[in-house]
């Protein structure tokens, strides 16, 4: 029943920027931590950014001072604003919420050529 619902991937170039969102259905953001994993091929999916229900965030090294998670309570979404974007930014990015159990979106493709 739980829907995570993400959109604004896309081909863009080094140095620009994309906001990626991700809506949920059925299940509630402001209570719950949840967060963005990216995954490129032949890696391991990673953390990409956290935000908890008290809007405490945490980010991986690599992203650091470009990325940013945000989430507002009246949509029941999330964002991911991306900017700076470098090659290796490349990968399929996950929605994840998490609460007793994890819900994981279907996945949006970014791809940074140089």
């Amino acid at each position: 029943q739980v829907q995570l619902m993400e959109s604004g991937g896309g081909l863009v170039q080094a140095g620009e920027s994309l906001r990626l969102s991700c809506a949920a259905s059925r299940i509630t953001f402001s209570i719950i931590t949840a967060g963005w994993y990216r995954q490129a091929p032949g890696k391991q999916r990673e953390l990409v950014a956290t935000i908890s229900a008290g809007r405490s965030t945490n980010y991986a090294d690599a992203v650091k001072g470009r990325f940013t998670i945000s989430r507002d309570n009246a949509k029941n979404t999330i964002y991911l604003q991306m900017n700076s974007l470098k090659p290796e930014d490349t990968a399929v990015y996950y929605c994840r919420a998490n609460n007793w159990r994890e819900y994981w979106g279907q996945g949006t493709q970014v791809t940074v050529s140089s």
